[in-house]
């Protein structure tokens, strides 16, 4: 019989201010939705890149929700592609990388697609995949694991 390392559970609010460690974004806020089952992250100027064995993207985020200001570029290998069916019933195929998510205190990796999120509430969505990794959500809280400092609050509102 084989058992399984025990986990501690953190429990975080329904939004929480992450990084992105591995893509130089040290905060962005993002929604955690346990109704949906694999992260996303808004991303821009996606190309796929070919170089031979391993194909690889390319693309921008931009952390705040009102203001271009900041952006990074990041480059990592595409881990999948997967038909990702939003809350309205329209399905798209989006690319699935592995990024690196600070968190309540921890970095753990989660499968993330690249998706569009201009038009969304949060540039970052944080799915059960990623929750999976020891997070309960209390969705009658927020910001359990501290907020962004002011400054960048206020970037964040367009300010």
């Amino acid at each position: 019989m084989t058992t399984e390392p025990a986990h501690s559970t953190t429990i975080a609010g329904w939004r929480e201010w992450v990084g992105l460690p591995a893509a130089g974004v040290p905060w962005i806020k993002a929604k955690l939705d346990t109704g949906a089952r694999t992260s996303s992250v808004h991303a821009y100027d996606v190309e796929v890149l070919d170089t031979g064995a391993d194909e690889r993207v390319r693309f921008r985020i931009r952390p705040w929700q009102q203001s271009s200001a900041d952006a990074v570029v990041v480059e990592c290998p595409v881990h999948d592609r997967r038909t990702v069916r939003s809350s309205s019933g329209h399905a798209e195929e989006r690319i699935v990388v592995l990024m690196e998510v600070a968190i309540m205190g921890r970095v753990v990796t989660a499968e993330m697609t690249l998706s569009n999120r201009d038009a969304m509430g949060f540039r970052m969505l944080i799915g059960r995949q990623t929750l999976r990794h020891g997070f309960v959500v209390d969705s009658r809280r927020s910001f359990l694991g501290g907020r962004a400092p002011k400054e960048i609050r206020r970037v964040n509102r367009g300010r």
